[in-house]
């Protein structure tokens, strides 16, 4: 299955004999059978469609996001049907109510997620002996902070977060090191981004985030319900849990970008203090995701049906207790 990035200035979509058909200042351009796209990445506002389209996709089992224009945000997510679990909802629900349960699902994130900070800074440090300092620098305060959340199996979910702070603080000084002085990047920023890594990192995990959702909301979860990102309105909690041990692995894509030229500083333009990625960029940067996704992607699903079938043994019996009560 594929994905079909909606890039370009002044374009149509239609729906023609079970396929989407891309025109482009009124001239037919290209078709794409509806059997074949998986998700739809829609980047820009004169792209046009119409709520058969999306009818469509979502029928297909396709998901779509909508990109803004200026900062690559995340506007909003189009689904296809859900799995008709309830056993694993209630489940779900229930467990982010569990103090314990939701600590344990927390100490396992923070800490395949430290680790692959460390791991990747490590990878960095051999590459990078004119570094060496800032990068083992920042792998000393992973490690402490990774000695702290592996020492006490009870560690609460606010003290995890602070574990997890002070090592983004020590990584990100390490990371940072690893980009030429000219890409202006000296640290995480955002909404907007204000430099080329910042703006790739965003974009990176705005993808990630997508593919989260709709992995979760396929496999029968509830994205909003999550278990570490506490349940906000607004906010897809889950996905968030979800894409925290991959972040450093997405890190190391975007550092490979720029260190073997893929992406240049001149690929960037700024707008409004915004540095925003231009349609060249673009093409180098979705064309290397999509040979790099498929990791994450079954790295999720193998996640989210591990989770899956944990809340389908715990709900069922909930299910058959409501059932019960129908025989009046």
């Amino acid at each position: 299955m594929a994905t079909l990035l909606l890039d370009r200035a002044d374009l149509e979509v239609r729906v023609s004999d079970g396929a989407l058909a891309l025109y482009e200042n009124g001239t037919r351009s290209q078709t794409v059978p509806l059997r074949l796209v998986d998700r739809v990445i829609i980047q820009g506002a004169r792209t046009r469609l119409d709520s058969a389209v999306l009818l469509k996709l979502a029928e297909a089992g396709a998901a779509t996001l909508l990109l803004s224009p200026r900062a690559s945000r995340q506007v909003a997510i189009v689904l296809g049907p859900a799995h008709n679990d309830a056993a694993v909802r209630l489940a779900q629900a229930r467990r982010a109510m569990d103090h314990r349960f939701c600590n344990d699902w927390a100490r396992g994130l923070v800490i395949a997620k430290l680790r692959r900070q460390h791991r990747l800074l490590l990878e960095a440090e051999k590459r990078r002996p004119d570094q060496r300092k800032p990068l083992f620098d920042a792998r000393k305060g992973i490690a402490d902070a990774l000695a702290q959340a592996s020492a006490d199996p009870d560690t609460a979910c606010p003290r995890l977060r602070g574990l997890e702070g002070s090592a983004a603080r020590a990584y990100f000084h390490g990371y940072c090191a690893l980009f030429a002085p000219e890409l202006g990047f000296t640290g995480r920023n955002r909404r907007p981004p204000r430099d080329p890594v910042n703006a790739c990192l965003s974009l990176a995990y705005t993808l990630l985030h997508f593919e989260a959702v709709r992995t979760a909301h396929g496999a029968g979860l509830d994205p909003l319900i999550g278990f570490y990102h506490r349940p906000a309105f607004g906010r897809e909690s889950l996905a968030c849990d979800l894409i925290e041990p991959l972040r450093p692995a997405v890190d190391g894509w975007v550092w490979r970008q720029f260190n073997s030229g893929q992406l240049r500083a001149d690929h960037f333009g700024t707008d409004k203090g915004a540095c925003l990625l231009g349609k060249a960029g673009r093409g180098h940067f979705y064309a290397s995701w999509e040979h790099y996704a498929p990791r994450p992607r079954r790295w999720l699903r193998q996640r989210c049906a591990q989770l899956v079938r944990q809340l389908r043994a715990e709900g069922e019996p909930w299910l058959s207790h409501f059932e019960d009560e129908e025989d009046f």
